[in-house]
Order: structure tokens, then C-alpha cells, then sequence
């Protein structure tokens, strides 16, 4: 596992573009005097080639039986098709490394067409890696976690893009016991670099 200039360049978009200081209501409930967007750096053209090249080198690195990666939509969605695009042009130079595909989660079944709650990948027993933007209490990616199992498939590690560190691993591990937790940053890493921007600004 490398990618040290990747993720310092990572960790410099998502200080820039989504971390703001405030007062905030996060999907937990819980109030917050920052807010972290993921999605708008998940988005960008370089966050996305950067997010996932690193998600992809954690899982070559953590979870390399891996065979698919998935996310609670809609803050998984970018990283999802961004890690699995990434293993495919890691692929290309490295015809031994598996093509890790990807899926999404519907936080809610279809009423209608497949009535499928898990979008894209899925396989019986398949190794798969759980991926979630930003981690606070991890009802969401224990909501991801629950469905890839019903759908059949073996979650062995989970990887958030960004750690608030408020209990969230605790609860994601108790939800997928033996599944790696890796974090790329956490909120206190984000921060630093957020205010150290200003100064320099």
C-alpha cells in the first residue's frame, strides 16, 4: 500500500471542496459544528480518479479475494463506480490483479420492475468489500452490510472514505464480525488540513 502522494492530494480536495464549519443536522440526528460533503469531491473529475485509485489499491491491499464493491446509495454511488473502474485500468497493467465490480444498495426494495434491492454485482458467496463516504454512527453502512449478506454474498471488509470516529466503527464491525475496518482519513485529518488552508489563504 502506497499511494502517499494520492492521498495527500485526496485529503487537500476534501478539505477545499467538503469540508464546511457551521451548524449541522447529520443523517444521524446528531448535531455537528462541521459537515462533510464526500460527494461533492467523490464527484469531481481528480476526486474521482484519486478516491478510487486508493480504494482500489486498500482492497488489492486488505481484501485482495475481494470480487465485488458496494455502498448505501447515494454517497457510496461515485465511490462504488469509481473503485471498480479503477481496478479495471489497474488491470490493464496488471493482468494478474482480479477486476473488482461493483454494486449499489437501495435503501429501500423497488415496488415495482425486479423488486431487487441490490443493484449490479451480486453472486452467492462472493467476497465483497463495503464502502461508505463519510462514517458517524454506520447505520447506513450496517444498512449496506445487511443487504449485501441477504443477497448472499460475504462482506470482508469495510472502508470509509472519511472516519468521524462517533461510534460508527463499533457499531459497522459488531455488524460484520472478522470484516476489516480501514479508514483513508478521519474527520480530525481533515480538519487540520481545512484549517491550515485558511491560514495559508
Amino acid at each position: 500500500m502506497l499511494m502517499h502522494d494520492e492521498r495527500k492530494a485526496l485529503l487537500e480536495l476534501i478539505a477545499a471542496k467538503s469540508f464546511r464549519l457551521g451548524d449541522f443536522t447529520l443523517a444521524s440526528g446528531k448535531k455537528s459544528d462541521y459537515y462533510i460533503d464526500c460527494r461533492i469531491t467523490t464527484l469531481d473529475a481528480e476526486g474521482g480518479r484519486l478516491s478510487g485509485l486508493i480504494l482500489a489499491d486498500l482492497i488489492r491491499t486488505y481484501a485482495p479475494e475481494a470480487e465485488g464493491v458496494g455502498g448505501l446509495t447515494m454517497g457510496a454511488d461515485p465511490l462504488v463506480s469509481n473503485t471498480a473502474s479503477a481496478t479495471a485500468w489497474w488491470h490493464l497493467s496488471h493482468p494478474q490483479s482480479p477486476l473488482v465490480h461493483g454494486f449499489l444498495v437501495r435503501k429501500q426494495e423497488k415496488t415495482h420492475g425486479t423488486g431487487r434491492r441490490v443493484e449490479g454485482f451480486v453472486k452467492e458467496n462472493a467476497p465483497v468489500v463495503i464502502v461508505d463516504d463519510v462514517c458517524t454512527t454506520g447505520g447506513s453502512t450496517v444498512t449496506a452490510i445487511e443487504a449485501a449478506k441477504a443477497a448472499g454474498m460475504n462482506v470482508v471488509a469495510v472502508m470509509c472514505l472519511v472516519d468521524r470516529q462517533q461510534g460508527g466503527r463499533e457499531t459497522i464491525e459488531a455488524a460484520a464480525p472478522g470484516a476489516k475496518f480501514v479508514n483513508v482519513f478521519t474527520a480530525e485529518d481533515v480538519r487540520a488540513i481545512k484549517l491550515s488552508q485558511a491560514k495559508s489563504a
